[in-house]
């Protein structure tokens, strides 16, 4: 079985939700397709929480009435029968009055788990009715039947293959089936989230607990590109990837796949494809166990990070003193990206986080502690680059005008870092696109 996964923009038009059922019946082999929410309605979502948990009620009825207005025009065109039209019109109805209804009740964070759970499942439910339309028979299957996680937001893939194998047996004999991405129960049995770009997450979950004979994550771009195609003329897709090379890319800012996507599909060593909804014909990116040659296969950056230097000459030398730093930031669960250290100072990274004023009161008594805002860590990536001294040369080379803040080589054999000034990004990558690449 396989899991095709479809991203928002891949479903946020009625046309490109057409397409989208095209190629999920362009073949006879049985699968489980998940759906992200159109795109542009979780981010509605997100806005109206905000608008609740300020007590702003009456600016949230106006975003609810702008979402289904939306959606309603979007029914319109998905679906052209009476009958499946009146269809649509009742899911919208249903969720809508959810919307309508959380007006009236006090608003906590398991309420705004609630309205961020209605995107996906909007999309997936009209999706039914569409195949419905055009006579394709298919099963719809509640993500939150199956799909969960612990007390530390962990997925629970054994609970998952269980539950998740018992819906399937239920339905022997189907060959569609239609699930949501994102959400999921915790472990207190409430609705929660995989966090954003949780579709990949689950559709390598699902991937792992069926044992699917391949994950494919469709999106609005043909694969990995070398480079980041916003940022970089002159880019193109990587054909093959191990899975090593492509958790390093998408942890460190590759855009087109979700950090935690690959590790359940590299457990398991489910092949992941990474396609194009807009170009179906083309090859796209292919990530397996084994790597395809040596060498520098692409660049990524991830925006938003924090430098923090701790120095003090008294304590750093001092046994114990980098184990006591680093239970910081495990009591914070805040996870730390590069770290460099000298005689008298360590230096490392984080990600933005909303506890980072608790995290530097508990550093003070280690020494003076100094922080860096809007930096960006830059990764080169490709199999066995750090044990390849002409690679560390050129990438030397093509940024002796760019000023390095940190560098991380030898943590990983897969993986060059360099942490930069966030003002410098563009022109780095445009710079390493040259030096590595030979693409101005």
């Amino acid at each position: 079985m396989k899991i095709l996964k479809f991203g928002g923009t891949s479903v946020g038009k009625p046309e490109r939700m057409h397409a989208v059922a095209s190629l999920v019946t362009a073949d006879t082999a049985p699968k489980i397709v998940v759906l992200s929410a159109l795109s542009g309605t979780t981010n509605a979502l997100v806005e109206i929480g905000q608008s609740l948990s300020e007590g702003k009620k009456e600016q949230a009825k106006g975003q609810i009435d702008k979402l289904e207005a939306h959606y309603r025009t979007f029914c319109e065109d998905l679906v052209k029968q009476d009958e499946t039209r009146a269809k649509a019109s009742a899911v919208v109805d249903e969720h809508f009055e959810f919307l309508n209804i959380i007006l009236k009740i006090s608003f906590n964070e398991a309420l705004n788990k609630d309205i961020l759970a209605q995107g996906e499942l909007l999309s997936t439910r009209l999706f039914s009715v569409y195949l419905e339309e055009a006579g394709v028979k298919s099963v719809l299957l509640s993500a939150l039947d199956f799909m969960s996680i612990d007390e530390y937001e962990e997925p629970e893939i054994p609970k998952i293959k269980i539950k998740l194998g018992n819906l399937l047996e239920k339905n022997k004999g189907e060959t569609i089936f239609v699930t949501q991405g994102y959400i999921c129960r915790n472990s207190r049995g409430e609705i929660d989230n995989l966090k954003r770009g949780g579709s990949d997450y689950s559709a390598s979950l699902i991937g792992a607990a069926i044992q699917a004979s391949e994950v494919q994550i469709w999106t609005d771009i043909d694969g990995m590109h070398n480079n980041d195609p916003r940022v970089v003329k002159k880019t193109f897709p990587i054909e093959q990837l191990s899975f090593d090379e492509a958790a390093e890319l998408a942890y460190f800012g590759a855009k087109i796949l979700h950090p935690a996507s690959i590790w359940p599909a590299q457990h398991f060593n489910i092949p992941v494809k990474l396609l194009n909804t807009m170009q179906p014909e083309a090859r796209g990116t292919i990530i397996t166990e084994m790597p395809n040659g040596d060498g520098v296969k692409a660049i990524a950056a991830k925006d938003g990070i924090i430098a923090i230097k701790i120095k003090s000459s008294r304590m750093l030398l001092a046994y114990g003193f980098l184990r006591k730093i680093f239970e910081v930031f495990e009591k914070f669960r805040v996870p730390i990206d590069m770290i460099t250290t000298s005689e008298v100072a360590v230096s490392l990274t984080i990600e933005n986080t909303p506890v980072l004023d608790q995290l530097l009161k508990e550093l003070q008594p280690f020494g003076s502690v100094e922080l860096d805002h809007h930096q960006t860590i830059v990764s080169i990536v490709g199999n066995e680059v750090a044990a390849t001294p002409s690679i560390l040369k050129k990438i030397f080379d093509a940024l002796n005008e760019v000023p390095l803040r940190m560098i991380s080589y030898g943590g990983s054999r897969h993986n060059i870092s360099i942490l930069i000034g966030g003002q410098h990004k563009e022109k780095t990558l445009q710079l390493l696109n040259k030096g590595l690449f030979n693409l101005g």
